[in-house]
């Protein structure tokens, strides 16, 4: 395995996982990368290891540049297993002088490898002298956990930012500007939507403090996807507009079905939204993963769901994607909600109610039921409920 070079000082490391399709909950259908970097300077650093399958992988990398053992720092931006699950690995084969980690970094390294671990606080704003350069370290608590740091080679002015402005996205190239940008553009929306949306104040907040500190990198070498060398302000413009959630005028339907009935009624509710003038993405339980439909929610302004009734309960795939949904804490959605039941309507109510309370949608149309298979006159308020919403989108976004 053979390292590639960054710049002259810099080369990647990493590890590429072509086969991995879940990560917790989050579909990773085009694989992932493990981003590790060397820095050959008087102090030879290695930022960030890798998941501990791929261990051999980037051991082999640096090998092609340098004996392991020659490595005389170790610095862990992020305790999270994918990047410092070869960790004590490292630290056994390469013996280094130093291992470096944020104030909770080492206090999280520690809970997950053992309190044995030798590893060493860094203090927000600290800094190390590597002997041509420098690295600066910024804490960047809860983007996306809390002991998340960014470190900066001073000199080379590179970004090392661990899980932000990253992407699960496996490639044979290692650069933005060597893969396509419709590709990458979108998995990094994904990637934001799935894992960073619930923290998009902070966003706003770090980036004004990367602004305000005067950092513009030349490369941006994240943990996961290609390394920003073309044009590293893209990226961080989208992390801008993705953490402002200004949604476009479009309207998401999502919905299962168990006889027909309730996709007859998204049809007729994907009408009535088309009537309004908004763009609809229409998108059945049956056919798409929960983290494909948090990536259309990013950018849209409302949501509609629509579910059967299952044993008086809300068919389990939408409790699935109402779980997932909370937890994500998308801001400023209207919607309402639609279904079809047998012997009770009960759980249709619930669905609306959760929509209100747990997922802070405003509600523009009363929940429109229709026992067992709708009749025309209920796909007609099918499409009333549709153009409502569509009406409420397009009235909050003027």
């Amino acid at each position: 395995m053979q390292a590639i070079k960054v710049t002259e000082k810099i080369y990647w490391v990493g590890a590429i996982d072509w086969n991995v399709r879940d990560f917790h909950g989050y579909s990773t259908n085009k694989g992932t990368t493990y981003n590790a970097f060397l820095i050959l300077d008087d102090k030879i650093t290695l930022i960030d290891t890798v998941k501990k399958e791929f261990y051999q992988e980037m051991l082999s990398r640096i090998k092609s540049v340098i004996d392991p053992k020659k490595v005389d720092i170790i610095i862990s931006n992020h305790a999270e297993l994918d990047h410092s699950g070869s960790l004590k690995m490292a630290i056994a084969d390469m013996a280094p002088e130093h291992v470096y980690a944020s104030v909770m970094g080492t206090a999280n390294l520690k809970a997950h490898l053992g309190d044995d671990l030798p590893v060493e606080a860094i203090a927000n704003g600290g800094s190390i002298d590597l002997g041509g350069d420098s690295l600066t370290f910024i804490e960047s608590r809860m983007l996306h956990w809390p002991d998340s740091m960014i470190c900066l080679l001073k000199k080379e002015n590179v970004l090392f930012c661990n899980d932000i402005f990253g992407m699960h996205y496996a490639s044979c190239k290692r650069f933005d500007d060597e893969v396509c940008e419709k590709d990458w553009i979108y998995e990094a929306k994904k990637y934001y939507a799935n894992i960073i949306l619930p923290y998009s104040k902070i966003v706003t907040a770090f980036l004004g403090q990367v602004t305000k500190l005067g950092i513009k990198p030349s490369i941006i070498c994240p943990d996961h996807g290609p390394i920003w060398r073309k044009d590293p302000s893209k990226i961080i413009n989208l992390y801008a507009e993705f953490a402002a959630q200004k949604n476009k005028n479009k309207v998401l339907v999502i919905y299962d079905t168990m006889w027909g009935s309730t996709e007859k009624m998204a049809a007729s509710v994907t009408d009535g939204l088309i009537a309004a003038g908004v763009e609809v993405k229409q998108m059945s339980l049956h056919a798409v993963h929960r983290s494909d439909a948090a990536t259309e929610l990013l950018d849209s302004a409302g949501l509609v769901l629509g579910s059967p009734v299952l044993n008086q309960e809300l068919y389990p795939s939408l409790g699935d994607l109402i779980t997932y949904f909370k937890g994500l804490k998308k801001q400023n959605l209207v919607g309402a909600a639609f279904g079809s039941y047998g012997w009770s309507d009960g759980a249709l109510n619930e669905l609306e109610t959760i929509m209100k309370e747990k997922l802070n949608i405003e509600i523009a149309a009363p929940c429109v039921k229709s026992r067992f298979v709708p009749t025309e006159d209920k796909l007609k308020e099918c499409f009333e409920l549709g153009l409502a919403v569509g009406k409420k989108v397009l009235e909050k976004n003027k």
